[in-house]
């Protein structure tokens, strides 16, 4: 889920009016009222990602994939005919921090009602059904057969597991075999009662409903949880020394990850590192990055940087597709892009153009409800103030040269680079 910001002006459309109250379960509950379409989204998420899994990788997303496989009465058949007749959307996943469940639904009756007491089951009384829990796990070996075979896929998982050592982060999300193999239905069930709570939730509406009915809806999707307790804050990552991942693979092209930890979602330099990753490749070929390693050198195709903030320290990274012969030159390009940048910062100019860009394409982000319901959600699990998404334009606008040239200096240590090559038989040389 890309919610850096996925980069719509404030001047062209008013930001949603969020609102926020703890129910009576003690959930957070956060509410944006849309009454231009008769519909209703409402995304419940719990901070029970891949980091809680403990000493069993894959155990947050297993949990997750199961509970729409049958809840309370239902079997799984029944569960998706019933859904399905009302025209309800059901979806759910899970990431490092979180996972969630989510319905889009219309506000008439009897969707309504079906989709608020099926998702209240699916939160609260999923069956973890024997045959269930042997299909989810097929599925999830089979994804990750898939993934071993995929060298970006590789790359990134093992910058992870280099950038993180033995923090909760550095597994992969969907687990491993071995891992996934051993978990037991009594470990899913475990997994469950502890984080699947009220206390543990943020419970986000947007739609065509008041507050009262918001919180009366926020209530019923509850109904079926105990209150619990929220999860832990994370601990910090510890500062990794500088290393180098080789790895084999049998493709005619190396994956390319330049890796160090980034900042939380709290940093105060999360703006300043935004606009000023907007230009370094956060914009892709049209950014620095892109003008060096593609245009003037056609090193790559495909060429980006990123910042992952997330409940503590996420990765910053620039990652590049290449040519096995050119991957050497194409690493040096990257590197010497991002210290130029440390030194001298964008131009006045490329400033500009990344701030206009930015602001002027925010309101395509909240443009929809289901984007809406992405962002509250996300602010609820990081605590962020309700009108972060109101001031987001005037804080990136704010952003200057300076600020951009210090924070990049202050948090891209080059002592703690990792660096990642995953390609043909040259990479283990």
């Amino acid at each position: 889920m890309c919610l850096l910001f996925c980069s719509v002006s404030l001047a062209q459309a008013a930001p949603p009016l969020v609102q926020s109250w703890t129910s009576s379960q003690g959930a957070q509950v956060m509410y944006v009222q849309a009454d231009d379409l008769p519909m209703l989204d409402i995304r419940v998420v719990f901070l029970a990602g891949s980091a809680r899994d403990g000493t069993q990788p894959g155990l947050a997303q297993f949990t997750n994939a199961l509970l729409a496989e049958g809840a309370g009465d239902w079997d799984a058949q029944t569960l998706a005919g019933r859904i399905e007749a009302e025209g309800i959307q059901l979806s759910n996943g899970a990431d490092r921090d979180m996972a969630w469940v989510a319905v889009r639904t219309l506000t008439t009756q009897p969707a309504l009602a079906v989709a608020t007491d099926s998702l209240a089951q699916v939160l609260g009384r999923p069956r973890f059904a024997p045959d269930a829990i042997t299909q989810i796990r097929q599925q999830l070996l089979v994804g990750l057969r898939y993934t071993a075979q995929s060298p970006a896929k590789v790359a990134s998982e093992q910058l992870y597991q280099a950038l993180y050592g033995d923090h909760p982060y550095a597994h992969p999300v969907s687990g491993t075999p071995e891992g996934l193999t051993k978990i037991s239905r009594s470990d899913i069930q475990a997994f469950h009662r502890q984080y699947y709570v009220a206390a543990n939730a943020v419970v986000a509406l947007v739609g065509d409903i008041d507050r009262a009915t918001a919180a009366t809806l926020a209530d019923r999707v509850l109904a079926e949880l105990n209150t619990g307790q929220s999860a832990p804050v994370l601990p910090p990552p510890e500062p990794v020394s500088a290393q180098q991942v080789r790895l084999d693979f049998p493709a005619s092209q190396s994956h390319l990850s330049l890796g160090r930890l980034g900042v939380s979602r709290h940093d105060p330099d999360y703006f300043p590192l935004y606009v000023g990753n907007h230009i370094l490749g956060g914009s892709s070929l049209n950014s620095l990055l892109g003008e060096a390693v593609r245009h003037q050198r056609g090193l790559s195709y495909s060429v980006y940087s990123y910042f992952r903030p997330m409940q503590v320290p996420g990765p910053f990274a620039m990652v590049a597709q290449t040519q096995n012969a050119q991957a050497e030159a194409a690493l040096q390009v990257m590197q010497d892009v991002l210290q130029q940048f440390m030194v001298q910062g964008p131009t006045p100019a490329q400033l500009q153009d990344a701030k206009q860009y930015i602001t002027g394409s925010f309101p395509l982000s909240v443009a929809s409800n289901r984007k809406i319901v992405e962002y509250i959600a996300m602010m609820g699990v990081y605590d962020l103030p309700l009108d972060w998404l109101a001031t987001l334009p005037d804080k990136v606008m704010a952003v200057s040269v300076d600020q951009i040239r210090t924070a990049f200096r202050r948090r891209i240590q080059a002592q703690q680079q990792v660096t990642v090559v995953v390609g043909g038989q040259h990479a283990s040389e």
